[in-house]
């Protein structure tokens, strides 16, 4: 079979538990600069059965250590060692000497691998269905047969196998969250027995993250595989992995059972990992950053690696490569670490079996007094699209038809925000929440004056800032003050930098337009100051490289100091952090609030994590909005709020946030969703009433009739839009809508 390798009864009996075996595996790349090296001598098992979690920072190796499982890298990368696959029939395959028709095979039918970002991995311009006939056609399998086997695997992943088969479907169609589960059905379409998931739900926001682990977790037994998952986010790890390896510099560096290493972890990368991972079960001053950063794949430290950032390291870390060596002798835990003990003491580790709920010290500042004079506020703001999108047309199937005028496309209106009202103030922070869909975007961008509201009112210090727009305060404010004072940093740093300007180029757009006193040697200072002041060195030598040239964190510093150059009092932060690794969100949240205290900038703070929201919120003491089909439906302190919510949404967001903590995040993971439907609401035809009643567990007929407003008891700021949180409301007289109220995890 494929090429099978020799091999000897007592070989074959010992790896009898090994679907697959990596051994002295490296990577390397020739580059203008030398000889790059992205795997570095990396020995692993994975056993039958199990799920394997591979953790670490982004360009750690590993993906590439998941390409190498399949022979996939990339030309012109070089993969040298061994890699063997232990199908349950038959003898042992070398995968690394396979010809292309063999390893073709092998691929999908025996190990399949879903990549990241679903949206690059389908071609646009053929239906869904097409995907799934080519793979079967290319695998010389009966189609269908295997359409029908997808059509089983679609409904196990609670997809619609007649819509996506039986019409031709597009990916532009579906959701991300869709897409992803169309993506993992195609890799199952020919009953592999290994499954690689590289990053599945980085993506994705809180509830379709956890269903698609949920799925993950019901047809890994369901399909008897054997998954490797390769992720940065270590509570994805902690809840779905049963073993886990640390990758670091492009090698192992840790390795054992995921309640070994996350309880106990031994390298002091390890646990400086975990400390840089925001989690709602950790105190907030004992979150920390990563010190130093990566090394680079052509200049890789001599002896241990990690050396350079270890605050334990001695003389010896710096000239001699430590082994793995067994943390405990009953289990496999190892690491590969001179100073196991003297990290320890240096670095306490985050969790433990007695972590708690989330953790907030309340503090009786000024964020819990209304703000008297807001610099900008938002009253009763509706946005509404009159054109939906494309996708989202029953359009006629000729221009002909198209241009006839009794073709006309009458559609109604989406409603994108609806009576939104908000204030911030200055040196504020207010942290907007909710899925995707939610409207934060929307609200963002209107509340800084690229959205123009359907009606109601922003205002800017006062001002009307459609008003001002249409020049109707002259000699007072102009539009361009306005402008000048309200700025965005956009989510993709790379879309958003000119990739044929230089960073200088780049940076000094918004110096000449706005310091037109600066001359030339003025402005490379101002630049040159600020890229120092947020880490990156030698400013001299950055700023000449272009946005390829720079990391993803590294960019995305950029486009902060692009922001702050014009010194604005208003600057909309949309998911900044979210395509980060967790080592880089607290450095680079970290870095915003540094740069609040220097400029006394507010944010709007955009996230679909609540980690991350109770991080950047808690430090600043600000606030949080949380956001459902473009409304507020709870608003206040962010201590307050995810220690006492008042929202059912607010609680199932919070139920959705994984803990570091393995027991309770595997706990949480089968738990039943507390959701009614999964479907989302029509923002053409919102619902009546409370625009979350068909997905409640706690609604009742009252909520199908009055839409809950955001009142406030007195100066209260900690507010609800839920009938719940009045005692005398009829409320709690009339009948629950979905027969028994369901419990909402945690409460």
């Amino acid at each position: 079979m494929y090429g099978a390798t020799e091999t000897t009864t007592e070989t074959r009996e010992q790896s009898k538990d090994t679907i697959i075996e990596v051994r002295n595996a490296s990577v390397t790349f020739d580059m203008n600069r030398g000889r790059g090296r992205v795997l570095d001598d990396v020995d692993l098992d994975v056993y039958r059965g199990e799920t394997l979690g591979i953790a670490g920072e982004s360009g750690s190796g590993k993906s590439m250590l998941a390409s190498a499982l399949l022979d996939a890298v990339e030309d012109p990368g070089m993969l040298t060692g061994d890699v063997t696959y232990y199908p349950e029939d038959g003898d042992p395959i070398d995968i690394l000497e396979l010809d292309n028709s063999d390893l073709q095979r092998l691929r999908w039918e025996e190990i399949a691998m879903v990549f990241q970002g679903a949206m690059d991995s389908f071609n646009p311009t053929v239906p869904i269905k097409a995907h799934f006939v080519d793979t079967l056609e290319a695998h010389n399998a009966d189609v269908e047969e295997g359409l029908q086997r997808a059509r089983s695997i679609m409904h196990d992943l609670n997809l619609d196998p007649e819509r996506i088969l039986e019409v031709d479907t597009y990916q532009h169609e579906l959701s991300g969250g869709q897409r992803q589960r169309i993506l993992i059905a195609l890799s199952l379409i020919l009953e592999p027995e290994l499954l690689v998931l590289d990053e599945p739900t980085g993506a994705l926001d809180l509830l379709m993250q956890r269903k698609i682990l949920k799925l993950l977790h019901e047809i890994k037994d369901d399909y008897n595989l054997t998954m490797l998952i390769v992720s940065h986010d270590l509570p994805i790890i902690s809840a779905f992995a049963d073993r886990v390896g640390v990758m670091y510099a492009f090698e192992l560096v840790e390795r054992g059972d995921v309640e070994d290493v996350l309880y106990n972890p031994s390298h002091p990368y390890t646990r400086s990992l975990l400390r840089a991972t925001p989690d709602p079960q950790t105190p907030l001053d004992e979150i920390t950053t990563v010190d130093g950063s990566a090394p680079d794949p052509v200049n890789i430290p001599s002896g241990c690696t990690f050396h350079p950032r270890c605050p334990v390291a001695g003389d010896r870390c710096e000239i001699e490569e430590p082994d793995m060596v067994e943390v405990d002798d009953e289990t496999e835990h190892v690491a590969s670490c001179f100073y196991q003990e003297e990290g320890k003491e240096e670095i306490p580790a985050p969790v433990s079996k007695e972590s708690g709920d989330f953790t907030f010290e309340v503090d009786d500042t000024w964020s819990r007094h209304p703000i008297e004079d807001p610099i900008l506020e938002l009253e009763d703001v509706s946005v509404r699209y009159k054109d939906p999108p494309l996708t989202e047309r029953t359009l006629p199937d000729s221009i002909l038809e198209r241009l006839d005028e009794r073709y006309d496309i009458v559609e109604p209106p989406v409603h994108a925000l609806t009576d939104v009202s908000l204030e911030l103030g200055e040196e504020d922070v207010l942290v907007l929440v909710g899925e995707s869909g939610s409207g934060k975007s929307t609200l963002g961008r209107t509340a800084i004056g690229l959205e123009e509201p359907t009606e109601g009112s922003v205002k800017y210090d006062g001002y009307d800032v459609q008003a001002v727009e249409r020049g109707e305060h002259t000699g007072e404010i102009l539009f361009e003050d306005v402008r000048r004072a309200m700025q965005i940093i956009h989510q993709d740093p790379s879309a958003a930098l000119n990739p044929y300007r230089t960073i200088r180029s780049s940076l000094s757009q918004p110096l000449k337009r706005w310091h037109s006193d600066m001359d030339l040697n003025d402005r490379r200072a101002r630049i040159k100051q600020m890229l120092e002041s947020t880490g990156i060195r030698p400013a001299e030598e950055y700023m000449e490289r272009y946005p390829n040239e720079l990391s993803g964190g590294e960019q995305q510093r950029v486009s902060i100091i692009r922001a702050m150059l014009i010194e604005p009092n208003v600057i909309l932060s949309d998911e900044v952090v979210s395509a980060l690794d967790v080592s880089l969100r607290v450095e680079l949240m970290n870095l915003l609030l540094d740069m609040q205290d220097t400029f006394s900038t507010s944010y709007l703070f955009i996230s679909h994590n609540l980690t991350n929201a109770r991080y950047f919120a808690g430090k600043a003491n600000g606030r949080i909005a949380v956001m459902y089909l473009g409304q507020i439906v709870e608003t206040g302190p962010i201590d307050e709020v995810l220690s006492d919510p008042k929202h059912p949404y607010t609680k199932i967001l919070k139920w959705a946030t994984l803990p570091l903590d393995p027991d309770s995040a595997r706990e949480t993971i089968i738990e039943e969703s507390p959701i009614v439907t999964e479907k989302s609401p029509d923002p053409r035809n919102p619902p009546s009433g409370c625009s979350f009643h068909e997905a409640c567990p706690k609604a009742r007929e009252a909520c199908t009739q009055t839409r809950p407003k955001l009142d406030s008891d007195g100066n209260q700021l900690h507010r609800a839009a839920c009938f719940r949180d009045d005692p005398d409301h009829e409320y709690w007289q009339s009948e629950p809508l979905h027969g028994e109220e369901r419990e909402i995890p945690g409460e």
